[in-house]
């Protein structure tokens, strides 16, 4: 992140400013637990994406760091809602805001981050700007209903789940990388390769995440191992170890999906099939196609330190440890 850094890290400065400013309001709740997820160690992977995209193409403004700021307002927002739903009690190595002030309180702040960011982006003028991030948040919405539905499916095959990611976690960050572009006023083409990076980093980054899950200890990671299991999320390690294992296995690990309580022996026994049948390796080979081809869309951009720290940030997508 370092190369990032180097271009962006005043902007950034900016846009931590940005959140304090935005969070203002009469209701002391909302501030207070908006300033601890805020301040709660995201690597504002977001902000930092529209922050370089508009740089990258020239702009020389100054609403690159208010709508970095209200990307990571709607990042905000969805993960207060998921922490409700997946009973989460660790984000990002703290507990999480709903075990503090409880699931009612959790859920209404991720509401008013929400209505605040299309408050802000009304405020920006950009009906361009406004549609690309709104279609964002709405498709959002419709991949957590989809991961719901998906609960517990043993049926999840590769496609259905990458459909699923690109709508939870992908569409965001596409989001923030074409905007950034909207700024520059740039052609139809390089608008497009820049939604286009953020799409396939985005799929790249949720299958880091998915490989984290079962190979991270809780410490590094900063949240709970085998939360996704224990949630019934067939991730993509796990969709490939269904493919490969045999039918007792297979019948066991469907029974621990579908348990209310996941036990250390479960964990376990899943953690060692998952390894076992080289569900990290395929997931891990899968994110590295993702970045080579999120990279490749960048090959109509000319050679640039700002067009570097872009590659730098892709390549860390696929080392990050956490």
């Amino acid at each position: 992140m370092e190369s990032v850094l180097a271009f962006i890290g005043d902007d950034l400065k900016g846009v931590e400013r940005q959140f304090k400013k935005d969070l203002e309001s009469n209701v002391p709740l909302i501030r207070k637990v908006g300033e601890y997820v805020l301040s709660s160690g995201g690597k504002r992977i977001r902000p930092a994406l529209l922050l370089l995209s508009a740089r990258l193409m020239g702009y020389q403004g100054e609403r690159h760091v208010p709508l970095a700021s209200v990307v990571e307002f709607i990042h905000t927002a969805t993960l207060l809602h998921d922490d409700v739903v997946d009973n989460a009690n660790l984000r990002r190595g703290f507990a999480s805001a709903n075990t503090l002030w409880g699931n009612e309180a959790s859920v209404l702040v991720g509401d008013f981050l929400f209505s605040k960011s299309f408050s802000l982006m009304v405020a920006d003028g950009d009906l361009k700007v406004l549609k690309v991030l709104s279609e964002a948040t709405t498709r959002i919405a419709e991949g957590e209903v989809l991961q719901l539905v998906c609960t517990s499916d043993m049926t999840m095959t590769e496609p259905r789940y990458i459909d699923v990611v690109r709508c939870k976690t992908a569409v965001l960050i596409s989001a923030a990388c074409q905007a950034g572009a909207i700024l520059g006023k740039v052609s139809s083409e390089r608008e497009c390769a820049m939604r286009d990076f953020g799409m396939d980093m985005g799929i790249a980054f949720q299958l880091m995440d998915d490989v984290l899950d079962y190979a991270a200890n809780q410490e590094e990671l900063g949240k709970s191992i085998g939360h996704d299991l224990e949630e019934g999320k067939i991730t993509l390690p796990l969709i490939h170890t269904l493919q490969h294992c045999n039918g007792e296995e297979k019948d066991r690990i469907a029974d621990i999906v579908s348990a209310e309580t996941l036990s250390d022996d479960d964990f376990a026994f899943v953690f060692d099939a998952v390894h076992r049948y080289g569900g990290i390796e395929f997931t891990v080979k899968r994110a590295e196609e993702y970045i080579a081809r999120a990279k490749s869309n960048l090959s109509i951009f000319p050679a640039s330190p700002h067009l570097s720290a872009f590659l730098d940030l892709a390549d860390y997508v696929v080392t990050r440890q956490r």
